[in-house]
């Protein structure tokens, strides 16, 4: 493969030439607070649509406060006109988690879930989790994802949903938080039909390096080493058991719901994915990995800036759809 053929596209280099990367190493917690909101303003804007694309003009979105123990917890929730589906039922639900983790917005992703919510036709709830800093770490947004999930299948009048055709799906860290539900669903005995892991980080617990496309793809502008150094800090305060918050590492991959796992190539976790995949069939669960050449990290969030999300958005409902509704 040549040296050209390693390269982002040339409009991805221009939208990442466009802002200026703090220095990670040395961000204060008020200075990641501004950068936050400074950021998932921006991705929630009107203007922004022109790189994370439309709503679908079939589906709805609502913010709503999830009442879960000690805290509310804000979800993105998604459904189809009336017209799209038969009203009298309930309908699938798909929890979503957005990728990030440190910053990100469920508003992010209203192209590809309001999709779904037309196509499938389904609940999506996208979970707002508690986001990394100082004092909150991955630990928190994970248990936000299950708590989420536990809510709505106890409570599935409220929302609308039928609780024996449910799935996951998350997106980067939103990944690794999708596929611990998954596994915390299957101990707790609430069966899902299937979970969607596009572009995860699915191990926290080994160094980045050890990866070949992390060496490969290190200055990938959509996921840049300085990101993913920040990411661990704040994921992994002193103390933390690494290996608890890593799916890849997990005592048992066995009787997980059917998986597919979309692995963008031009991406540093890209091999994340890869091995995920490999755990999950040798331990006898189902499992897809579908590769999309040329993609970068979190395309599905950029649909008018990288034209492989398109496919992979079709892919997932087609997935979604089958595990679904039969």
């Amino acid at each position: 493969m040549t040296k050209d053929t390693d390269r982002p596209s040339l409009r991805i280099r221009l939208y990442a030439a466009l802002g200026k990367e703090p220095e990670w190493s040395r961000i204060t917690a008020e200075e990641l607070h501004t950068l936050r909101l400074r950021v998932n303003r921006k991705r929630a804007s009107p203007l922004a649509r022109i790189i994370t694309g439309r709503m679908d003009p079939h589906a709805t979105a609502e913010w709503r406060e999830m009442a879960l123990p000690g805290r509310t917890l804000p979800v993105r929730v998604y459904r189809p006109f009336p017209d799209r589906h038969d009203t009298a039922g309930a309908l699938p639900l798909v929890l979503h988690v957005h990728g990030g983790g440190f910053v990100g917005t469920a508003a992010q992703s209203d192209w590809i879930n309001s999709h779904l919510a037309a196509r499938l036709p389904a609940v999506v709830m996208s979970v707002d989790h508690r986001l990394l800093a100082p004092g909150t770490p991955l630990a928190d947004a994970v248990d936000d994802g299950w708590e989420a999930l536990e809510h709505v299948c106890r409570a599935p009048e409220e929302w609308g949903v039928d609780p024996g055709r449910a799935a996951v799906f998350g997106e980067s860290a939103g990944g690794l938080i999708a596929a611990l539900v998954a596994i915390r669903a299957r101990d707790a005995g609430l069966s899902l039909r299937a979970q969607v892991l596009a572009n995860p980080c699915v191990d926290v617990a080994s160094s980045m390096n050890d990866l070949p496309s992390y060496r490969r793809y290190a200055e990938n502008p959509t996921l840049t080493t300085g990101q993913m150094e920040m990411f661990l800090r704040l994921a992994l305060p002193p103390g933390t058991d690494a290996s608890a918050l890593s799916p890849l590492r997990a005592e048992d991959a066995s009787g997980l719901p059917s998986a597919l796992v979309v692995v963008p190539t031009h991406d540093p976790i890209s091999d994340q994915g890869r091995r995920y995949a490999a755990r999950l069939r040798e331990s006898g669960s189902p499992v897809q990995v579908s590769e999309y050449p040329g993609a970068t990290h979190a395309f599905l969030s950029m649909p008018n800036l990288v034209p492989q999300a398109k496919a992979a958005r079709a892919e997932i409902t087609a997935f979604l759809e089958q595990r679904l509704n039969t």
